[in-house]
Formats: structure tokens, C-alpha cells, sequence
């Protein structure tokens, strides 16, 4: 937590340092209040003095009115301090989760990140607000009223001070106990909201296999791990205003045991002892509230820990080039160069990629066949470098990935991921992602070459039609191509295609596959498919088995050399499909 306070709240000291200011006089006025009530009885009721009652009484408004207005500048101070530090910190955890490489996002956890942007600042803006509106109050006051209590009498004061350290006791046995309850909340939230996040996206395919009750369970068992947890940490903290109520009282009673004999000899005045009872209420209300600040603080604490252990992550892919880099005349260095790639994902013991050695001339097309599980998505992202490789190497345009500025590289190499993903907007706002400033005519262009302009012409907007959060008001196949179009804007080097026309009708695939083809002069292709049609017809194909290379050739050389891609192939399309 000071870690996060010391980083993020330099902007807010003079809020701060305004908000704590007027608290303190606030304070002031409230220990000035048993004072002022005691010279009320011992000299106004004393001697009946009704004008001297009456201006203490006056003078007992104009200082709550005053404090009133303190209290709002401080509410004020605070409200301002939390919201905007919470502001801060969800800006400062969003662009660092855009920092992260897809290796990080994968350690995190998605539903996991989404709690800390949320769930845990807002315990932060919680701890912050009522740090400056309370911290400064109750032990101030806590103090202050020991301190009075002490300068009236001290034998009747100490034994305020022999209760501090029993109370001190209770709070270190409680906190001890509860932080890591709020730790397992904070994680166990974090599954809840994975299984909803689950449950909510895959919400058609549970309901079309009947699986509601499953889901239910699921979540109602992560719901209960969660309450449970919860439960055993509001136990344990709601020990704590009872316990400090029972020391504090039994100083209470102790101190009117003895008050009693001392206002009898005539050592106490009976406003001294009333004073002495007002202050050891407002110590009795002090403590109470500090005890349910440490309780604020402590979950404040823990969620501040969540949010640093990403703000302060080195993203696995480290940024090892600033300077861009100057592109090679076409055809005068090889578009994809990999040299005995590896690649084996956090927390796997085999590797997903393993020793894989080719290079793909510039306007050339690279196909990718495999199995399940073969390897083919990995190699795809590692060359726009969302990953690193284990070992080996994988060069661009002639220049290993890791020398390249990530920008540019991303500029250069475009990749349409298996799963298709648009973002609220228009078609034309999701379409420029790659080159902000392209025109109308270039936007087109790339639609048409991935077969998308027909539908797009015939929205009422055009380019301009709404697109729904995750394209939602699209086909599966129109976003699929709204997709591929958006890799096409800017006309990049390198395109890679992984998996991304799966849901196109054949038709519809041949004639994108024809539109691809017609760029191989300027353009190279990298079209990872299950589909035999999709890469028979590619300069060169790569066949991987469980990441390892099966056959590498042209589609002739494959079905002679290559076992595994002639079954592929068998598997796909008839004995005269595959000759011819």
C-alpha cells in the first residue's frame, strides 16, 4: 500500500494535506467540547450563572457549525483524492495490461485482471477516502482524549494507558488472522467472475446442451468458496469492536470505581468528572471506528498488493529495439526466415513447437496444415512476436523479430487470429486499426479483396454501419472477413491468416483464396488452415505433427513424401481431387 501511495498520490498532496488540516481543527474543537461543558456546570451551574451558561452554550454552537463546515471541505478533499487516484490507477493497470505480451495476460489471468481493475482499485478508493476523512480523526482524537483525561487527573488517566497495549493485543491477534481471508477473497473473486465470464459468452452452447444446471453448480460452488471465505474473515474482524468494547469499558468502570471516592474527598469537581466521562466516551468511539478502519485498510492493503504485482510486471517480450527499422527492397532478404524454432508455453513439459527450420520467400505463400494440437496458431504468433521462442530464432525481412521495434514489426507483419474480434464502433473505425488516416478508397480495397464489400455496400450506413460489441449484429463468416479486410488496410508485407476463413462456405473461400493469390507480387501469405483447398495450391506447404515438422514442399512433392499430408489430404477430398 505505501508503495502504491508514494507512486500515485503526489499528484493529490495539497488535497491531501488541505483535507487532513481542517480535520485536525476539527478535532480540536472536539476536545475543546468537555472542557467547555465542565466550566458550564462548575461555574455557571455552580453559581447560577444562567448569561454564563449561555455563552458557553453559544459558544458551543459557533464551534459545531464551524467544524460542520470543516467537515464538508474535508468530505470534499477526500471524494476528490479517491476518485481521481482511482482514476489513475485503472488508466495506469489498462495501458499496462495493453503492455503485456499474450504469455503475461495468459500468467494473469483475464478474469483476473478485470477483478484488479475494478474490484480492487475500488477497495483502494475506499481506504484512501476514509484514510483522509478518519485516520487523522479517531486516533487524533483517541489521543487528544487521553491526554485531556490526563491533565485532569493522572491517577485516574493511567489506567486509560493500562488498556492500550490489551487493545493493541486484540488488534495484532485479529489482523494477524484475517489478511490472508482478504487475500483468498480477492482470488477466489477472481474465479467467480472467470466462471461468468464463461458462462455469459457460452451462453447458447450451454443452453443447446442442456448443461444450465452444470453451470449453476459451478457457480453456485465458486459463489459459496467465495462467502465462506468472506464469513471466516467477518468473524474473525467482528472480534475486534467487541473485544476493544470490553477493555475499554472495564477501564471505564474502573475509573468511575475510583472517580467515585475521589469526588467524595474533594479532589475531583463534579464537571471534571463529567469532562473526564466525555472523553472516555470519545475514546470509547474512537477506538471502535479505528477498529473498522484497520479492517478497511487491511483489505485496502491487500488489494493495493494485487494491483502492484501488475504495474509493476516486466512484460515477458522486453521492447529491445527504439530505432525503426529500415526495410529491405523487395525480394532482397527472405519475408520469414526460422531457424530452429522452439516454443513450449508457461507450465507445459512439452514443447507446442519444436525445432522447426524454414524460409519463406517475399511474395511467396507459406500454408500450414496440421492436426489439433500440432503447433500451427503458435508459429503463427510468433511472427508478429506475441511470443518469444524458447530458443531458435524466427527473422523477418532478413532481421531477427526480437531487433525489430514492436510497432513496426506489428506494422509490417499483420495476423487475423483464429477467433474473430471486432470492437464497438462502425465497420470503418474497426477497419482502420492498422493505418488510422486510410481513405475511403483504400478501405474498399480491402474489402473487396476479402470478399466483404458486397455485404458492407449493402448496410444502410456503409462503412459507417454500427458494429456491436464483439460484432454480435454480424455472421460468423461477415466477421471473419470485416477481420481479414482490417489486416489488408496499409497493404503490410506479411500477412498471416490463422485459421480465419473457417467459417466461409467454400465458394466464397476459394474466391478470397484467388484474391490473395493476386498479391503475391507485393504481399506475402502465411495461411494457417485444416483445410487441404485452403493450402495445395501455396508455393510452399509446412505439415506439423504434434510441432514437429512432418513435410515441408510443394503439394506434389507432399503427396510422395509425405504420409501424413497424402492422409490429410485422402481424408479431405477424393483420389481425383488430390491428383488433380
Amino acid at each position: 500500500m505505501r508503495e502504491l501511495l508514494s507512486k500515485y498520490l503526489r499528484g493529490y498532496r495539497g488535497r491531501v494535506t488541505v483535507g487532513m488540516t481542517v480535520k485536525v481543527v476539527e478535532v480540536v474543537f472536539d476536545l475543546m467540547t468537555p472542557m467547555i461543558v465542565a466550566r458550564m456546570i462548575d461555574v455557571g451551574v455552580a453559581r447560577h450563572d444562567a448569561r454564563y451558561v449561555l455563552r458557553m452554550g453559544a459558544l458551543l454552537v459557533c464551534l459545531s457549525c464551524v467544524g460542520y463546515c470543516f467537515t464538508l471541505v474535508c468530505q470534499r478533499m477526500a471524494a476528490l483524492v479517491s476518485q481521481g487516484m482511482g482514476t489513475d490507477l485503472r488508466d495506469a493497470l489498462f495501458r499496462k495490461t495493453m503492455e503485456l505480451s499474450a504469455e503475461d495476460v495468459d500468467r494473469f489471468g483475464t478474469p483476473s485482471l478485470t477483478t484488479r481493475i475494478t474490484n480492487d482499485v475500488n477497495q483502494v478508493q475506499v481506504a484512501i477516502a476514509l484514510g483522509i476523512r478518519q485516520l487523522i480523526r479517531w486516533p487524533l482524537l483517541a489521543v487528544g482524549s487521553m491526554v485531556a483525561a490526563l491533565l485532569i487527573d493522572v491517577r485516574l488517566g493511567c489506567i486509560f494507558l493500562l488498556c492500550t497495549p490489551l487493545i493493541a493485543l486484540v488488534f495484532w491477534f485479529v489482523m494477524s488472522r484475517a489478511v490472508p481471508y482478504f487475500r483468498q477473497m480477492q482470488t477466489r473473486l477472481d474465479r467467480v467472475s472467470l466462471i461468468t465470464r464463461e458462462s455469459l459468452s457460452g451462453v447458447r452452447v450451454i443452453r443447446a446442451f442442456r448443461r444450465e444446471k452444470d453451470e449453476f453448480d459451478r457457480f453456485r460452488h465458486a459463489a459459496n468458496d467465495q462467502a465462506a471465505t468472506a464469513v471466516a474473515a467477518g468473524r474473525l474482524t467482528a472480534l475486534l469492536s467487541p473485544a476493544t468494547f470490553v477493555v475499554l469499558n472495564a477501564g471505564v468502570v474502573a475509573i468511575l470505581w475510583s472517580g467515585a471516592f475521589r469526588v467524595s474527598a474533594g479532589d475531583l469537581t463534579q464537571g471534571e468528572v463529567m469532562a473526564f466521562v466525555n472523553y472516555m466516551t470519545q475514546t470509547l468511539l474512537a477506538v471502535a471506528y479505528v477498529a473498522n478502519l484497520v479492517v478497511t485498510f487491511t483489505r485496502g492493503s491487500a488489494s493495493a498488493q494485487r494491483i502492484m504485482e501488475v504495474l509493476d510486471a516486466r512484460p515477458a517480450l522486453a521492447q529491445t529495439a527504439t530505432d525503426d527499422v529500415q526495410l529491405p527492397a523487395r525480394g532482397a532478404a527472405p519475408a520469414v526466415d526460422m531457424r530452429d524454432a522452439t516454443f513450449c508455453y508457461a507450465g507445459s513439459s512439452q514443447p507446442a513447437l519444436a525445432h522447426v527450420t524454414l524460409d519463406v520467400r517475399e511474395g511467396e505463400t507459406l500454408g500450414v496444415i496440421g492436426g489439433t494440437g500440432s503447433g500451427k496458431s503458435t508459429l503463427a504468433q510468433l511472427l508478429p512476436r506475441l511470443y518469444d521462442t524458447t530458443s531458435g530464432s524466427v527473422s523477418v525481412l532478413g532481421r531477427d523479430v526480437r531487433e525489430w521495434p514492436l510497432d513496426q514489426l506489428r506494422s509490417t507483419v499483420a495476423i487475423v487470429p483464429q477467433r474473430a474480434s471486432l470492437m464497438t464502433g462502425t465497420i470503418r473505425s474497426n477497419l482502420t486499426w492498422r493505418k488510422p488516416d486510410a481513405t475511403d478508397e483504400e478501405l474498399w480495397d480491402a474489402l473487396a479483396l476479402a470478399q466483404a464489400d458486397d455485404f458492407v455496400r449493402a448496410k444502410p450506413a456503409g462503412l459507417d454501419e454500427p458494429v456491436e460489441a464483439d460484432g454480435k449484429n454480424f455472421s460468423g463468416g461477415q466477421r471473419q472477413r470485416l477481420t481479414i479486410a482490417r489486416a489488408l488496410v496499409g497493404s503490410p508485407r506479411i500477412v498471416v491468416l490463422d485459421d480465419s476463413a473457417s467459417a466461409l462456405d467454400f465458394a466464397t473461400d476459394a474466391r478470397l483464396r484467388q484474391a490473395l493469390a493476386s498479391l503475391s507480387g507485393t504481399t506475402t501469405s502465411v495461411v494457417v488452415s485444416q483445410r487441404v483447398s485452403a493450402v495445395m495450391g501455396a508455393t510452399k506447404v509446412l505439415v506439423l505433427d504434434h510441432g514437429r515438422v512432418a513435410g515441408i514442399g510443394t503439394h506434389a512433392e507432399l503427396l510422395r513424401t509425405c504420409a501424413l499430408y497424402r492422409e490429410i489430404c485422402l481424408s479431405q477430398l477424393s483420389p481425383e481431387e488430390v491428383s488433380a
